[in-house]
């Protein structure tokens, strides 16, 4: 099962650093933009004295950030998996398409203003098609309802506002506002990319933000820890990538629920802050809650060249703090010797199909995967950090030099302003244009569907390959037919002058134009610039003094705004005799249950993006998707419109689910479209974290099934009934009772993980309702 390089160990494992006495460093900007604002790390210290002499033990970083941020560190329950954690975060960051719901949320709570410091970032909507300048221009144009919309409410309710070309979340979080130690929580599941400068930084929904910006403590269960030791250094074509791709092909996309991944190790230091940054971004694959790197010199060095050198000082006086305790233990620990380790390329349709580069050109023979590549793409928020982008040039410059062209489509995508200006003055963004490339603007773009493509039409087979992180079915372009496989962006660029998954860049060779022979060498590049980063454009919007003048307006007509309306709380019933909307099989990701791409442009309003709901699922029942019996008229209609004929006749429904469901994006509209449109309950085999909560916070019941096999049992046709919701309680089944067509019914266990303060969300309808109720 395991390579080589990399190693499991089950069971748990004694590891860590020797902790040693010092103080809390005192009043350190949190950046350059909140001059105000403080890290805090003598909460840390203060949280972790008590909690050492509670559980009398050694810690894990994981734990002693975590840990640090406890609401009351005196009296909080702490049990790995068990209890719910009460934490306060230090920082909220939102992306626009999940902003928008966000802070419609917020506004629905009356409260004047954000409790910690909070910004939103425009890098969702700007879709990706002819180059950068042209792509911007359209955007700010199309979209200007909601980036003045956005830029309004940050305003008015003091949260810093990133504008359009700004570049993507997760890189400007790690430029500006991550440090070693910090509670960040961020509205996109790749917010985990601060783990590269040793921040717990979790991807949550919207309603988890709300509760912050709200100042009310942030509920996470309390994690598991799983520890990946590296030993060994990264080497030749090596890079940080390849380490997360083999973590993913050995946990698979939900080896990591419940836990947090952290990296500990002499191999630790081979790695590059940004690199740290790369594997944790890919870490929400596993389905992790989120990973961390414990503080190195290369997170010093980062820290400096980004303009904030007291970060970088506070930071190696509190590592004590920033590491693990000798002797701590881990739920489970992985060996990954990074001298062994050899380049990866995980798909297509899941980022944890992994398979060595060395056996990829046979394996994709074996497998029937389209040989041509028509498209090769680099950058975004997981790779394209400045050093990605020059070992990536150094391999285009190589085949420049020797008359070679891209043979595929070649894409890249800045991730920041600051690493686009920098790049541009250093020469590397010409050479990816002399070699072929097109370079779009600095957002999300291809990545997330943001790709208005022209060279493949849908449902035609093709292959491409991205240093992104993830490639699920019609992932990046829409086509179901597109096999997207996920490398190193070294692999990438390389491949792309090879065209064919026949290509191995490391041992084969290519014809040059004057007919001799050209191979590859390894690729080389600079951790950081030389020269500095040039921070380019200035797109940051910084909340104006005086804020009661601000004024927000949503047009009552709008097509992409619409304000919220409070769900209905709880009716005190059981839920009895209801319908199967969809039962789904296989996969179902968030991507299927609410779709990116062209639907990203309704973010904002709930009714229209609900046009959109369950129609990437497959309906067991006649294998297809989008299509589901109405089981009062007969008929087979689209999986939104059924749902609506049920909500316009007051009948609810519920979801059947697979494995993992709601896997993928944050994106808390999968969850609030199901609860617009009608439904009572979602019944699965097992959750991805996020997803489940989502869920639970919109007053939804989220279910499983105690005993999976029961899953079988359910036909589309039946009726179900939820029993026993006047005794919701902690850790108490509920029953299901399913009813045939010919009224027979056996009734079967269900599960679910409501701790009392969930069950006030339930009862109150959302956990919106239950907050705004506390204000009013």
């Amino acid at each position: 099962m395991f390579s080589r390089s990399a190693t499991r160990v089950l069971k748990s494992s004694s590891l860590g650093a020797r902790r040693s006495m010092a103080t809390a460093p005192q009043k350190v900007p949190m950046s350059i933009h909140e001059p105000n604002k403080y890290i805090n790390y003598q909460r840390i210290e203060d949280n972790l004295d008590i909690v050492r002499k509670r559980l009398n033990r050694p810690l894990t970083l994981s734990e002693k950030i975590i840990y640090g941020h406890l609401d009351n560190a005196a009296e909080q329950d702490i049990q790995r998996g068990v209890s719910y954690l009460q934490l306060r975060p230090d920082r909220v960051v939102c992306q626009d398409a999940t902003a928008q719901m966000a802070l419609l949320q917020f506004m629905s709570a009356g409260i004047p203003d954000v409790a910690v410091p909070s910004s939103v970032h425009c890098d969702h909507l700007i879709l990706g098609e002819n180059g950068a300048e042209s792509d911007l221009i359209r955007a700010k144009d199309v979209n200007k309802e909601v980036y003045d919309f956005l830029a309004t409410t940050c305003a008015k309710y003091n949260l810093g506002f990133w504008g359009p070309g700004s570049g993507i979340i997760h890189q400007i979080v790690i430029e500006n506002y991550a440090f070693p130690g910090a509670l960040i929580i961020g509205t996109d599941s790749h917010t985990p990319n601060g783990g590269g400068l040793g921040a717990a930084a979790i991807g949550v929904g919207g309603a988890d933000a709300v509760d912050v910006m709200a100042g009310i403590p942030w509920e996470l269960k309390c994690p598991k820890a799983i520890g990946i030791k590296l030993t060994g250094r990264l080497n030749g074509w090596t890079s940080p990538k390849d380490i997360i791709l083999e973590v993913a092909g050995i946990l698979t996309v939900k080896g990591g629920t419940g836990a947090i991944v952290e990296y500990f190790g002499p191999g630790v230091e081979s790695v590059s802050a940004t690199g740290m940054g790369t594997v944790c971004n890919m870490g929400a694959e596993i389905g992790a809650t989120t990973s961390v790197f414990p503080f190195t010199e290369s997170m010093h060095r980062y820290l400096v060249s980004t303009s904030r050198p007291e970060i970088a000082e506070a930071s190696r006086q509190f590592a004590h703090n920033l590491r693990a305790d000798e002797g701590a233990k881990y739920d489970e620990v992985i060996e990954i010797n990074l001298s062994e380790l050899e380049p990866r390329i995980n798909g297509p349709f899941t980022p944890d199909l992994m398979t060595p580069l060395a056996k990829f050109k046979d394996t994709a023979k074996e497998k029937d995967w389209p040989q041509d590549i028509s498209a090769c793409l680099i950058g975004s928020c997981t790779n394209s950090s400045y050093e990605d982008m020059t070992r990536a040039a150094s391999l285009a410059k190589e085949a420049l030099d020797a008359g070679l062209k891209v043979k595929s489509g070649f894409i890249v995508t800045p991730g920041s302003e600051q690493i686009r200006a920098t790049t541009e003055r250093d020469g590397l963004l010409e050479i990816f244009r002399q070699a072929g490339g097109n370079v779009l603007a600095n957002a999300c773009g291809p990545c997330i569907g943001q790709w208005a493509r022209h060279d493949i039409k849908k449902g035609e087979r093709n292959t491409i390959i991205t240093s992104y992180n993830r490639n699920f079915t019609g992932r990046n372009d829409g086509n179901p037919a597109t096999h997207g496989f996920v490398a190193s962006p070294e692999i990438v660029t390389a491949m792309a002058f090879g065209g064919s998954t026949n290509f191995n860049p490391i041992t084969d060779t290519l014809t040059t134009p004057s007919g001799k022979p050209f191979k590859f060498t390894p690729p080389n590049g600079a951790e950081l610039p030389s020269r500095g980063f040039d921070a380019g454009e200035n797109t940051y919007q910084a909340p104006p003094a005086n804020r009661d003048q601000v004024s927000i307006k949503v047009n009552p007509e709008s097509q992409r705004l619409q304000l919220l309306q409070p769900f209905k709380p709880w009716n005190g019933k059981d839920i009895e005799n209801v319908p199967i909307l969809i039962k789904v099989k296989g996969k179902c990701t968030t991507d299927h249950i609410s779709m990116a791409g062209p639907w990203l442009k309704y973010r904002g309003h709930l009714d229209n993006i609900s046009n959109n709901m369950l129609i990437g699922a497959t309906n067991i029942e006649n294998g297809e998707a989008n299509k589901v019996r109405n089981q009062v008229t007969g008929e087979f209609d689209a999986v939104p419109a059924t749902a609506r004929y049920y909500k316009a006749h007051d009948i609810p429904w519920i979801v059947i689910g697979d494995e993992n469901y709601g896997e993928g994006s944050s994106r808390e509209h999968a969850a609030m479209s199901v609860r617009f449109l009608g439904g009572a309950a979602v019944l699965v085999k097992s959750f991805a974290r996020i997803h489940e909560t989502n869920l639970k916070k919109q007053g939804l019941l989220p279910l499983t099934f105690n005993n999976p096999k029961d899953y079988d049992r359910i036909n589309p046709e039946d009726k179900l009934s939820v029993l026993g919701l006047k005794d919701l309680t902690p850790g108490k089944p509920l029953t299901l009772r399913v009813t045939k067509p010919s009224g027979e019914h056996f009734d079967i266990v269900v599960d679910h993980t409501f701790n009392e303060n969930q069950i006030g969300w339930f009862h109150a309808g959302s956990a919106l309702n239950k907050i705004a109720k506390a204000n009013n």
